[in-house]
């Protein structure tokens, strides 16, 4: 399932990382998101998703939220 179907405030164990983009992929490793990790969605926005990683909260674009993969 893609973040972006991901139920607010339960956590989930991200699976992969379904992207082609270097750079992107990079940016979500700065994050600390990467498999293996868990994730929470705080809360569902228009443009995006607010969520929860290790001590972290990051408001993320739907364009990040579609390529991390959970479950």
């Amino acid at each position: 399932m893609k973040l972006t179907d991901a139920i607010e405030e339960k956590e989930y164990i991200i699976k992969k990382i379904d992207t082609d983009d270097e750079e992107l992929d990079a940016f979500l490793f700065s994050l600390g998101c990467y498999s293996g990790e868990a994730i929470t969605v705080i809360s569902h926005l228009k443009g995006g998703c607010i969520v929860s990683i290790k001590d972290g909260r990051y408001n993320i674009d739907n364009e990040l939220a579609e390529a991390i993969i959970v479950g």
